[in-house]
């Protein structure tokens, strides 16, 4: 298990678990970040991450990234 900061570029992952206190991960969770989601990172610029996730694509900055365990 990594945080989502750590994939690669074009690699399918599952999440496995969501990190942060419980407004991080409410937050996160309405966005469509839950466990055993299907994430694929389509771009990363210093931790930065643009993700497609249920057919949407969500930029998310590095702090929330690093709660988003795969």
């Amino acid at each position: 298990m990594m945080p989502l900061t750590l994939a690669g570029v074009g690699e399918v992952n599952t999440i496995r678990r969501i990190g942060g206190n419980e407004e991080t991960r409410r937050f996160l969770e309405n966005l469509g970040f839950v466990a055993g989601s299907e994430i694929t990172v389509l771009s990363a610029i210093e931790g930065n991450v643009i993700v497609n996730i249920k057919d949407s694509r969500i930029a998310i900055n590095k702090d929330m990234a690093r709660h988003i365990m795969v």
